[in-house]
């Protein structure tokens, strides 16, 4: 069997890993994959004032219309809105500025200046009128988009099935640590490390971690310690509870979650820790594999969780 070839680089402002079953093609594939994600950068980032997702801050209430691709990224927010009953929800963008994540996160101050923090709900998804046969998209006035707890996830997703047909080899993309695989996979499944605090796989993990085996589907993590910051002493975080629109008081560190799609992974894991206690009996009922680390550093697991492998083979 021929090693798995793999290339690292930054897309989408996180660490981007592209992993192949043949080695002829790596170099093609990352050609295709950087194309891909600069185009989905330039459409659907919040950080870029020139980006199609950006245009739409302007709109004041008014239909405009978006291109297919936006239309697409916006389909898979609006569905995890309506699985996970709102706690993913894409019009958090204002929240998420007003807590000083205005910016790629490379360049968000750590301790920055105090804020008033009031307790006020987003938007709400269910505001948005989405019609992709028209290609328009209205929302209330002074709404501002955040596709952060899908696009990357739905990225990785639309990426491997991508590279995988024009290669004709096993894919996985992983773009910040969600994680797709299409095609072929290398004998005994992708092997991916999971980990609590984030790492290279090519390096010693730096906190608890377990590696697992998945042959299709997708897995994702979230978690509320890899992306904080301080405003005038208040610790801050990236997931916003949208029923508040202040950062989520959860008992989990991270949430992990294997699904059909990294997409339903990345959905399901962000809104395990919006639903904090909860949420296992939820992932129970919805029979999703997961791994859930509390606060304290203890484990629970819920049925079907892949097997969990302690060897020092490579993982990807």
């Amino acid at each position: 069997m021929r090693a798995l070839a793999a290339a690292d680089f930054r897309a989408l402002g996180c660490d981007a890993r592209l992993v192949v079953t043949d080695p002829d093609h790596l170099e093609a594939c990352r050609w295709l994959l950087e194309k891909d994600l600069a185009t989905i950068d330039a459409t659907c980032s919040r950080f870029r004032s020139d980006s199609e997702l950006a245009s739409l801050d302007t709109a004041e209430g008014r239909t405009t219309p978006i291109g297919a691709l936006l239309g697409e990224a916006l389909s898979v927010a609006l569905r995890a809105a309506e699985a996970t009953d709102g706690d993913v929800d894409p019009t958090v963008g204002s929240a998420m500025n007003e807590l000083g994540y205005d910016r790629d996160f490379t360049l968000v101050h750590r301790d920055g200046r105090p804020v008033r923090l009031t307790v006020r709900p987003v938007p709400g998804w269910r505001r948005v009128r989405l019609d992709r046969a028209a290609g328009t998209v209205t929302m209330p006035p002074g709404t501002r988009l955040d596709l952060g707890a899908t696009a990357k996830a739905w990225a990785a997703d639309r990426a491997a099935q991508m590279l995988a047909a024009a290669s004709g080899c096993g894919v996985l993309v992983s773009l910040g640590g969600d994680t797709a695989v299409a095609g072929k996979p290398p004998e005994g499944g992708w092997r991916i490390r999971v980990q609590d605090i984030t790492g290279h796989p090519d390096e010693p993990a730096t906190g608890p971690d377990t590696t697992v085996a998945i042959r299709e589907g997708g897995l994702a993590t979230s978690g509320t310690s890899a992306r904080r910051w301080r405003r005038g002493g208040q610790e801050m975080h990236h997931i916003v509870d949208p029923r508040t629109g202040r950062p989520v008081l959860t008992p989990w560190r991270t949430v992990t979650v294997a699904a059909a799609t990294c997409a339903d992974a990345n959905t399901a894991s962000t809104a395990a820790l919006v639903r904090g206690a909860a949420a296992y009996d939820w992932l129970e009922r919805l029979r999703l594999p997961a791994r859930l680390v509390a606060t304290d550093g203890s484990v629970v697991r819920t049925t079907g969780w892949p097997q969990e492998r302690k060897d020092k083979e490579e993982a990807a």
